[in-house]
């Protein structure tokens, strides 16, 4: 009984804090739907596309500390349960992936990876966070960064614990983040994926898109010009 206790309320305490999207929120007060612009995606790289890279970097901010803060409350909550933190980080994924006063169409999960990988092994959160920048880099995707450790993370984490349960429930999130980012794969086969080095190379990544002329610092950036002056994301700024 007190087993399922500390389950349930990890998986409460996971999904409440995963709910948490400034992405959406932020959008809404800006009066649009961050899920029908840009992307299509309420998560921070989406955030960089319509509103800029300092609100994109609040956003991520703020998906890594609701990971980190779940995990680490459950864990203090439950220091005898020795999957407390694995399945809060598992959860709050999950809860960014699928809130419920969004409809159950969130984000995309892997900002609020790193703050769950960060909450359980910081050294091994500082090992990942070198492997994602060089995926990004050598791909110029930023897709195949969680897509790569969302499988190494869940295996790396298991073998180190000597955790087959704990790897276990770390791949049921694994799982949605693979099956979120399969739009941003077909987007790359239809030259429509934007490049991770519009972080800095932003004016040719918009004429990639036939926007000819992107001031690189306006925001937001349109990913179809034809549609730029019409769009009600327009009508808002």
């Amino acid at each position: 009984m007190n087993i399922l206790i500390s389950i349930a309320t990890c998986v409460l305490i996971g999904y409440l804090f995963g709910c948490i999207n400034l992405s959406y929120l932020f959008s809404k007060v800006k009066g649009f739907d961050i899920r029908n612009f840009g992307s299509q995606n309420a998560g921070a790289s989406n955030v960089v596309i319509l509103m800029g890279k300092k609100t994109g970097a609040i956003v991520a901010a703020s998906d890594i500390l609701k990971a980190y803060l779940a995990v680490k409350l459950s864990i203090w909550l439950f220091p005898e349960f020795f999957l407390a933190g694995s399945v809060a980080a598992s959860v709050v994924i999950l809860g960014h992936i699928f809130p419920f006063y969004m409809g159950f169409r969130g984000g995309k999960g892997f900002a609020s990876l790193g703050g769950a990988v960060l909450a359980l092994d910081y050294r091994m959160f500082l090992v990942l966070f070198v492997v994602a920048l060089f995926i990004a880099l050598v791909t110029d995707y930023i897709c195949f960064a969680p897509i790569s450790i969302a499988l190494i993370f869940p295996t790396a984490y298991g073998f180190v614990n000597g955790s087959v349960p704990a790897a276990f429930i770390l791949y049921i999130s694994s799982v949605f983040i693979w099956y979120r980012h399969m739009g941003n794969l077909k987007r790359i086969k239809n030259g429509r994926e934007l490049k991770f080095s519009f972080l800095w190379n932003r004016k040719k990544e918009a004429e990639r898109f036939g926007v000819s002329d992107d001031d690189g610092k306006d925001y937001p950036l349109y990913m179809d010009s034809q549609h730029a002056e019409e769009s009600d994301l327009h009508k808002t700024r």
